[in-house]
Parts: C-alpha cells; sequence; structure tokens
C-alpha cells in the first residue's frame, strides 16, 4: 500500500519527464519501449508473486500541473500492476490521516517518505511498530474506499 498526499513532488528523476510533458510530448501507451523502466520491473515482479500492490493519492483541487503530469503518465504503474486510487482532497477532510506519506509493507513495515515545503525529499522514517502499521493500515483503505479508480478519474 502506498498513500501520496502531497500535491507536488520536486523529484529530480522526474525533471526532465516533466519538462518534456510541458513541451507537448505525451508518450504512446502502445510504445512501451519508450516509457518503461525498471522500477516497473519491479512492479511486475511483485505482483506476479502475488502481491496485491495499490496506490491512493490524496490530491487537492483543482489540480495543479504537476498533478496533471502525474495523472497523465501513471497509466504506466497500472500497465505494471499497480492498482490506482485518487481521492478528492475535499472528500478527506473526515479521515485520519498520517502526516507524511508511506508505504506499507506485509501489514507490519512503514517506509514514511519524507519531504520539505517544496516536495524535495528529505530522507525516511522506518517502523515496525504494530500501532503505527494499524494506523496506516486503516487509513490507506478508508482512503481506497473512497478513492476513485484511475481509469475514471478526471481531474478537475
Amino acid at each position: 500500500m502506498h498513500l501520496e498526499m502531497r500535491d507536488v513532488y520536486t523529484v529530480e528523476s522526474e525533471q526532465e519527464r516533466i519538462a518534456a510533458w510541458r513541451a507537448g510530448h505525451r508518450y504512446d501507451p502502445a510504445d512501451r519501449a519508450s516509457w518503461w523502466r525498471p522500477w516497473l520491473d519491479l512492479i511486475v515482479e511483485t505482483v506476479e508473486r502475488g502481491v496485491d500492490v495499490r496506490r491512493a493519492r490524496v490530491v487537492s483541487e483543482p489540480v495543479n500541473e504537476y498533478i496533471r503530469y502525474s495523472h497523465a503518465y501513471a497509466f504506466t504503474n497500472v500497465a505494471a500492476g499497480e492498482r490506482l486510487r485518487w481521492l478528492p482532497r475535499a472528500m478527506a477532510s473526515d479521515l485520519a490521516l498520517p502526516g507524511n506519506d508511506f508505504w506499507l509493507v506485509d501489514g507490519r513495515l512503514v517506509l514514511f517518505n519524507l519531504f520539505d515545503g517544496g516536495g524535495r525529499p528529505t530522507g525516511v522514517e522506518v517502523s515496525e511498530k504494530p500501532g503505527v502499521a494499524e494506523l496506516c493500515a486503516t487509513a490507506f483503505d478508508a482512503v481506497w474506499g473512497r478513492g476513485i479508480d484511475h481509469q475514471d478519474y478526471r481531474p478537475a
């Protein structure tokens, strides 16, 4: 389970793809070789082992440029086997959510992704505390239950 709650991620490895997207470049879903990357191989291998890989994104609407870019290229994650849902932030007001994005692995290990105010990664925090894993699982399930499947979500 991967919960993302930021409206912008300033990740160095994405900057070239974002610039190309801004300039009008769009990946052709039929030209898999042009957009496939090693991360997607990991997702395929994980899903083939029977793991249900789910990502949920809480986003502000109207969405900003980064979320439009992210949505446009999210089909690559879906093609690799990841399930993805989007939740408009206004629909999450009554949900108790952790303060940071996270990955929950095997229902026990939580990897929190830490960012500065500009969306730049600053580190990770790992927890194996059962209460923390339970909080994250409950939060993720709440977002997932209200989320809109990727193929049905149209960024406002």
